[in-house]
């Protein structure tokens, strides 16, 4: 990573909290909903401690509170999972962790840690950011967690607060703006069509394996145009 302008530890610390507190406070969402969709309160921590992803996790406990079976549930929580892996080949090039601490940062590799550190300018800031978003997030989001799942019963249905809806809110709220190009605009469009369009005739959980699909489909459609604006490029260069 190139060094940058320096950038005040102080002013790092300052946003990585801002975004740790800022997130981890809704997993007490993510333990009323689990709860609510029939896990017990180790299973709801558990999910927390081991998974830590909060996408994969609403999706988890979503597909099961919606009747799915809990393969599918698993399956569809992997698939949104399998992005913290591309994540962790961008940031194990910006951190350049020592061999023995990065199995464990790796528990730290989600939206929100990724997020901060690419915006950094500098190695020793990149670090900063990602120690202290994952490690507030993480205790935060357990914490909360714990007091969700234990607070479940008072709250009653979640969906008449509408605590199911703040995962993927947060979620949706820091995808938003990395899509910058038209092909990833295309990518979130078509996967919301394919959710939603095969929600009311698929099986719970389903649904968000089938929205995958939406980016081999654009991809593959916007090689076809650029293949076919070089072939034009190339033959108008030859007249």
């Amino acid at each position: 990573m190139a060094d940058g302008v320096a950038k005040p530890d102080a002013a790092v610390v300052r946003d990585a909290l801002g975004v740790g507190v800022a997130v981890g406070l809704s997993g007490f969402a993510f333990g009323v909903t689990s709860a609510g969709s029939g896990l017990g309160l180790l299973q709801t921590c558990v999910l927390s401690l081991l998974v830590f992803t909060g996408a994969s996790q609403f999706a988890l406990v979503g597909a099961l509170a919606a009747g799915g079976s809990p393969y599918t549930a698993a399956a569809g929580a992997f698939f949104l999972g399998v992005r913290n892996a591309f994540y962790g080949l961008r940031l194990s090039q910006l951190l350049a962790l020592p061999r023995a601490v990065r199995p464990l940062a790796a528990q730290w590799v989600i939206d929100e840690t990724t997020a901060v550190t690419l915006a950094q300018p500098t190695r020793r800031a990149a670090r900063i950011g990602f120690t202290v978003t994952g490690l507030t997030l993480y205790v935060l989001w357990n914490l909360t967690t714990l007091l969700g799942a234990l607070g479940a019963k008072a709250i009653g249905d979640t969906r008449a607060w509408g605590l199911d809806a703040a995962g993927p809110a947060v979620f949706l709220a820091l995808l938003a703006p990395m899509l910058r190009s038209a092909t990833e605009r295309a990518v979130a469009g078509l996967a919301v069509l394919l959710g939603l369009g095969l929600l009311p005739v698929l099986p719970a959980g389903v649904p968000v394996l089938a929205a995958a699909l939406a980016a081999p489909v654009a991809l593959f459609v916007s090689g076809r145009k650029a293949t076919e604006k070089a072939m034009e490029k190339a033959a108008e260069e030859r007249r």
